[in-house]
């Protein structure tokens, strides 16, 4: 496969994964979206399971995309600006924890910049950053929901206007 049709995998977590998978279908780049869970101690958890808080996993969209069309730092704006990373959620069992599975150095150098670029702006963001484990599919009821059910989930508010002073600023570093 050639580098210019390589596509990479991410692993997303920021409150219930489907509007958060709605959203992040949509992104230019993105060719595949997948609901599950990940970042906890069962395996092949079900959604009941997960929803008791006791197995530490986080809902986690696995997002499929081409770096050349979306950076993965693009992607990560992307994701910030449709929940708040400064939430923390870990203390009530994590379930809707804001994290980033990384499954390469790249990913996770850009997620660092990222966390950097806002702390540097005075936010405080609790996003876990760890690299990827065993990603548990969700039942198929969960995959696409919104869009089967005709649903179109409300974006987070975040931290639109400072993702949006980094993304120019990114951008007028690499013209």
């Amino acid at each position: 496969m050639s580098k210019a049709n390589k596509t990479s995998r991410i692993y997303l977590g920021g409150g219930c994964f489907w509007g958060k998978e709605y959203h992040l279908s949509r992104v230019q780049g993105v060719s595949n979206t997948a609901v599950g869970f990940m970042g906890g101690q069962v395996s092949h958890p079900t959604y009941q399971q997960v929803c008791t808080k006791t197995t530490g996993h986080a809902e986690v969209v696995a997002v499929d995309y081409d770096p050349q069309q979306r950076s993965t730092f693009d992607l990560l704006i992307e994701f910030f600006s449709i929940h708040d990373p400064r939430i923390d959620r870990r203390d009530k069992g994590g379930q809707y924890r804001s994290a980033i599975f990384y499954t390469d150095d790249d990913q996770h150098q850009a997620a660092q910049r990222l966390i950097n670029c806002l702390t540097q702006k005075g936010h405080h963001i609790s996003t876990e950053l760890s690299p990827a484990t065993d990603f548990w599919l969700a039942d198929e009821r969960h995959q696409q929901y919104c869009t089967t059910k005709g649903l179109t989930p409300r974006a987070g508010k975040g931290l639109r206007e400072d993702l949006q002073n980094v993304r120019e600023k990114t951008h007028a570093a690499t013209d």
